[in-house]
Order: structure tokens, then C-alpha cells, then sequence
């Protein structure tokens, strides 16, 4: 068997494309493999800065003839049929077609041989389609050429088994980049020198020896490894603040990743904390170094690109000179901005659209207060302190310190509302823990990873704007369209699903929702409750629970269809849940099968007296003995209580199927004897509709 080696190189891709570059390009890659019928064995993607690479083995030298059958109209179809199929296949006549019967119906096929040969004289233009067809987020053109890359290419390596694939990628009608066996290493170590390749291992070996590790998950441990190893360096106990997404991001941006220790003035840690890690993330990708007390240090961490002659100064110099002029910015924020109180900052609102159709952000603010206020009195939460909070949780917006870090919105609305919090002396300004917490967290959660708010008067704010949002987006028409969500709306209706569950709210949603909409003075969109359903469905499917039981649930509220899809699901994974389900789906599938015949639903009351056999009259008395308690169980929520009683009937209902007749030859004894059954359906029906299990 064979391999296959390919590298696209170019000049720096954002770290942020570069996995899902790797992904596309393995895609279209095996894509077109599949096409031509020839198998591998495996496939792994690389990427760095500057190049991504894959390496294909187990492919065969040679590829067999493969026949190719395609069916077309029956022979008694209109000559039309017939003649667009022999231009799909590319024939002159039907001479060239055979005939074969299906189910008693003749109908034309052809055959053609797809004639094999080396697997190599069809690898060249199975590369250029993949490159051709390459999807990237942004993408530019360069120099003379008219084909768009993400950044300007410069070679191709393809190799099958050693030798060079034939092929060559168009930059511009008269210029092209011919496949070779030709790379280079590290941009500034190493030869710095072009050198050829033979294999993958070959490859690999010297990307090595010019200072590029190929493989993302290496580099990454490196990095995180040596982060680490320099934390510890700044003190006993310190640890790196861990941060995926900047590790992730960091492993984009090196080939040969070499971290260093750092450090700023400590008077700038009087800025809140989260301002020097954004600032250390978001413009100088820096980790930040916790120190034993799990504060945040005046160190950081950052990782370069090369070995420096110098054991690192001049790096940690330069790095420790451009940190302090970021964070002197952000201290100036910090300080301007603590001249006024949060109060102060409102009018500004009136200078920010929320959406050009939805107005401005200072009348969301006065929707979000009406809106607090609703929720508030049905969730027992403070009221004054709930519209506080919604009168304050967007002034943040037009604080200095937001414009230059818009991550920070709510966090820093958190400071301001209590005056500057423990940073700076205590003035007369303070709202309080309970309105500065909500101010921080009315965002939240922002992601199903994201922690949800719990303090009541948090949670009612973060209701209130996402509610608010979803409405005004759906009333109009900015709805999420298959992969599209622009506006985040599925995040927001799960958001609100959360928020509801998680801290076990009884909240009857519908009523907040017509309020919402009529703040907007339009009718609640009729979409809008399905939309939250499905992403409660989409929940629920997400933690494992089955598809015919949250399809069965209905509630009074969402946190009452998550209780009982709990309580059903474990429930019936007990024996008693297996006696429940069968005792009650038998009674419904009777009943089922009687309504289809008459086209009516059968719900009268059971007639005692006309009660005849004895198992009947049993199940009737046992049936009339549990229902009050079912009713009981039912209301406090008790369902699997409610599910036991029906399952304790079990063996009167077995009697009743094996020694009744229930389709008996007298209407009325036959009509009692389904209103039992009715009866049976009526109050499991008050549960779930069992009938879809």
C-alpha cells in the first residue's frame, strides 16, 4: 500500500482558521477519493502558520476498472424521458442501453467501465480541485494574481510514494504553482533554506531540524508545559491562569513556541482584574500568573517564536514596555470613568441603536425595566431592586472603559454600580451586592457551558433582556434560518430555558411574552413559544433523555415538563415502570383501534351497574380506589407516585384483558367497557401522552 503527502504553503493564516482549515481541506481531499473509488487506511491533518499538510496511507498503487451502473425511465416512458437520459450518459442511441425488469416493469440501464490505471495520473487533479474548491472566511488576492487565498501561496508539495505528483494550481491565467517535493522550515532559524522531502517521515525529520513542529497537539502541550514551568518560576505556588481558547489560539501563532517570564507594576493591579487579563489576552495574547492566594499577580506569560541569543531579555523587555502602555490605557479608563456614577451615563444611551428597527438602547432599557418588574412579582424576587438593576445594566455601554473592551460589558457596570468596589477608596455611590451582581450577570449564561445566574434578582434581569430580545428580533422577522442565527436567538431562548430550570422558577412564560411584545406594540409573534419549546427539546436531547418521552410531555410550565420527563424516564427503567407502561398502552391501542372505526372519541363515564364480570368490577373498584390519590401525586408533582398506583393495578388489568371481552356483541356492555379503559387513558393522560412511547 501507498501514502500520500500534501502541504499548501503560504504566508501566515489566522490562528483562527487554521483547524477548520485543516478540516476542510481533509474533506474535500477524501471527498474526491470516494468519487474515484479508492479507499486509505487513515488521513491526518496538519497545520501551522504557515502551512497545512495532510498525510494519507494505505492507498492502493493502481486502481481496479469500476462499473458504473445508471438506471433510466421504463421503456414505455414518452421519448423525451428517453432522450434526457441518453444526454445525461452521453450516448447517441438506446442501442447502447440494456434492459432489466423491476417488479414487472422493464426499464433502460447503462453500464459504463470507469477504466483504472495508477492511482498517482489522477491524484493531480484531485489535489487542484481541493485547493480550487478551499472555503475560507476571508481570503485576498496578491502581486498579479486573480485567484483568492486567505493569504498569498507560494508551493505545493505532493508526494505518492516518494514521487511527484503531476499537478499543478492556477494563481492567474499565465502563471501557475507547479507540485514539487520542495519546502521550507522556520521563517527566521533553522537553514532558512528551501530543501526537498522524500516521505512523510522525511518530511517531518526536518521540518523538525528547521525548527516547525507539524503537529498541533505537540506544540500545544509544549506551550502549556512550558507556561506552567515559568509560572512556578514567579513564586511559590503560582499557577498560570488556564484559558483554552488563548492556548488554542497561541498554538496558531508559533512554530517553534518558547515561553517567557514577565512582569508589570504591581500599582496597575488596582485595576479590576478582569480588565489586565482582557487586556493581556485580547491584545498581547499573554497568560496571566495566579499567585498563591489565587489573586491575580503582576506577571504574565509570553510565548515566542524563537530561540533568542539573549536568554530571552530583549523579548521580555519589549513585551514588559508595550504591556505597561496597555494597561496605562486601561488605568486612564478606569479612573475617567469612576468620576461619575452609573446614573450619570443613562442619557448616553439615547446615542445607541439597539437595532435600527428596534429603536434605541435607552428605550430597551425602559422595556427591560417593565418587564423586570413582571417577572419580579411572579418570582418573588425584589421588585425595587429588579428594576434598579434593569435601569442600570446597559449604562456600562457608553463608559470608556467598554469602548475599548466591549467583552467587558456588564462586568464593568458591576464596579462602577458599587463605586469602584474594594479598587478604590469606598464613596458615598453604591447600589448594591444584589444590583451589582445583576448588572455582571444579566449576559449570562451566554453558552451551554456558561454558569447560570442564581441570585433572584440576577436571574430576573438576565430573563427580562433575553426575553426582550427574542421578541423584538421575532416581531421582526429576524428569525434564525437553518445554520444562520445572526442575533444569537437560539442562544437567548436556551438562555431563558436555563434560567428557568436551574433555579426551579414555576414561571408561566406566555403572559411575560405578550408583555414583551406589547412594550414593542405589536401582537406576540405566533413562532415565538414553539421556537423556545424546540430549544427546551433540543436541551433535553442533549442530556440523554429519549425522543419518544420528551415528545410525550406536555406541562404548565418549563421546569414542570423537565420534572416529569425525569421522573417518566426513571420511572420506566424499574419494573414497576415495565408494568406501567404495559398495563396502560394496552388500554390505550384498544381504545385507539375503536376510535379509527366510529371517528369518535371515547370519553363517557363508566356506568357501575352495568358492570357484569367479576375481573371488571374488580378493576373498576381498584380503578376508582387509586384515582384520588393519582389526583394527589399529580398535583404536588409527584408523578412517578402517581405512575406507582397505576402500576400497583397491573394485575387487574391482566385479569381484565384475559377473562373480559371488552368488543362485546351488547353497544352498551362494549361502550362501558371502553369508558373504563377511557378512564384508564384520562388520568395516565395527565401525566404524559403515553400513546407515543
Amino acid at each position: 500500500m501507498s501514502d500520500l503527502l500534501i502541504e499548501l504553503f503560504q504566508e501566515e493564516v489566522p490562528a483562527r482558521m487554521q483547524v477548520a482549515a485543516e478540516e476542510s481541506f481533509e474533506r474535500l481531499v477524501i471527498e474526491r477519493l470516494k468519487a474515484d473509488g479508492i479507499a486509505y487506511e487513515t488521513c491526518d491533518a496538519y497545520s501551522t502558520p504557515r502551512r497545512i499538510a495532510l498525510h494519507i496511507t494505505g492507498l492502493p498503487a493502481a486502481r481496479e476498472d469500476v462499473t458504473e451502473e445508471l438506471k433510466g425511465p421504463s421503456i414505455s416512458a414518452p421519448e423525451q424521458a428517453l432522450a434526457g437520459f441518453l444526454k445525461k450518459a452521453g450516448l447517441a442511441s438506446a442501442d447502447q442501453l440494456t434492459r432489466r425488469d423491476i417488479k414487472g416493469t422493464e426499464y433502460y440501464f447503462y453500464e459504463s467501465v470507469k477504466k483504472g490505471g495508477p492511482t498517482i495520473e489522477i491524484l493531480g487533479s484531485l489535489i487542484a480541485d481541493a485547493i480550487t474548491n478551499m472555503p475560507w472566511p476571508k481570503s485576498m488576492r496578491w502581486g498579479h494574481g486573480t485567484v483568492r487565498w486567505v493569504r498569498p501561496f507560494h508551493s505545493v508539495v505532493a508526494l505518492f510514494d516518494g514521487k511527484i505528483v503531476e499537478g499543478e494550481f492556477a494563481i492567474s491565467p499565465d502563471k501557475s504553482i507547479k507540485f514539487g517535493n520542495i519546502t521550507r522550515g522556520h521563517r527566521f532559524m533553522g537553514s532558512k533554506a528551501d530543501f526537498e522531502v522524500n516521505s512523510f517521515a522525511d518530511y517531518r525529520k526536518k521540518l523538525e531540524e528547521n525548527f516547525v513542529l507539524l503537529d498541533r497537539a505537540t506544540r500545544k502541550k509544549i506551550i502549556w508545559d512550558g507556561v506552567c514551568q515559568q509560572a512556578a518560576q514567579a513564586g511559590h505556588g503560582y499557577k498560570a491562569l488556564e484559558d483554552e481558547k488563548l492556548l488554542e489560539e497561541v498554538v496558531g501563532l508559533v512554530e517553534w513556541p518558547v515561553p517567557f517570564l514577565g512582569s508589570f507594576d504591581r500599582e496597575f493591579l488596582r485595576i479590576p482584574q478582569e480588565v489586565i487579563t482582557t487586556s493581556m489576552r485580547e491584545n498581547q495574547r499573554y497568560f496571566s500568573v495566579l499567585d498563591n492566594n489565587r489573586e491575580l499577580s503582576n506577571h504574565f506569560i509570553c510565548v515566542a517564536n524563537v530561540i533568542p541569543d539573549d536568554d530571552g531579555k530583549t523579548i521580555i523587555h519589549g513585551n514588559q514596555k508595550v504591556l505597561r502602555a496597555r494597561l496605562s490605557d486601561a488605568r486612564f479608563f478606569w479612573e475617567q470613568d469612576l468620576k461619575h456614577n452609573l446614573e450619570t451615563y443613562l442619557p448616553r444611551l439615547e446615542q445607541i441603536r439597539f437595532h435600527e428597527k428596534l429603536g434605541m438602547m435607552s428605550e430597551k432599557v425602559a422595556r427591560l425595566e417593565k418587564l423586570a418588574a413582571m417577572i419580579a412579582e411572579m418570582t418573588d424576587a425584589d421588585l425595587a431592586k429588579s428594576v434598579r438593576a434593569a435601569h442600570l445594566c446597559k449604562a456600562d455601554l457608553v463608559t470608556g472603559m467598554v469602548r475599548e473592551f466591549p467583552e467587558l460589558q456588564g462586568v464593568m457596570g458591576a464596579y462602577y454600580a458599587r463605586g469602584g468596589a474594594h479598587r478604590t477608596p469606598r464613596d458615598a455611590y453604591d447600589e448594591g451586592l444584589d444590583v451589582s451582581t445583576a448588572i455582571h450577570t444579566h449576559y449570562s449564561p451566554a453558552g451551554p457551558n456558561d454558569s447560570c445566574p442564581t441570585a433572584p434578582v440576577s436571574v430576573v434581569v438576565a430573563l427580562a433582556d433575553k426575553i426582550d430580545t427574542l421578541v423584538g428580533f421575532f416581531s421582526i422577522g429576524e428569525k434564525p434560518t437553518g445554520s444562520k442565527d445572526p442575533f444569537a436567538l437560539r442562544r437567548a431562548a436556551l438562555g431563558i430555558i436555563r434560567l428557568i430550570i436551574e433555579n426551579r422558577l414555576t414561571l408561566d412564560l406566555t403572559p411575560v411574552l405578550k408583555m414583551a411584545a406589547s412594550l414593542y406594540n405589536v401582537p406576540l409573534p405566533e413562532d415565538i413559544e414553539p421556537f423556545i419549546l424546540d430549544r427546551f427539546k433540543v436541551l433535553m436531547k442533549g442530556k440523554d433523555f429519549s425522543h419518544n418521552i420528551i415528545e410525550a410531555v406536555t406541562g404548565d410550565s418549563l421546569l414542570d415538563m423537565k420534572n416529569r420527563i425525569e421522573q417518566i424516564s426513571e420511572f420506566l427503567d424499574t419494573d414497576k415502570g415495565m408494568d406501567f407502561v404495559s398495563a396502560t398502552k394496552r388500554a390505550i391501542n384498544i381504545l385507539e383501534n375503536e376510535e379509527k372505526k366510529s371517528d369518535q372519541k371515547i370519553s363517557q363515564d363508566i356506568s357501575e351497574g352495568s358492570l357484569i364480570e367479576p375481573e371488571e368490577k374488580e378493576l373498576y373498584r381498584v380503578l376508582i380506589s387509586i384515582v384520588p390519590k393519582v389526583q394527589e401525586q399529580i398535583s404536588l408533582g409527584h408523578y412517578d407516585e402517581a405512575m406507582s398506583c397505576f402500576a400497583g393495578i397491573k394485575d387487574q388489568v391482566d385479569l381484565f384483558f384475559d377473562k373480559v371481552v371488552v368488543n362485546d356483541n351488547d353497544p352498551d356492555i362494549r361502550a362501558n367497557r371502553l369508558a373504563m379503559l377511557s378512564q384508564i387513558r384520562k388520568f395516565t393522560g395527565m401525566i404524559a401522552d403515553f400513546s407515543r412511547l
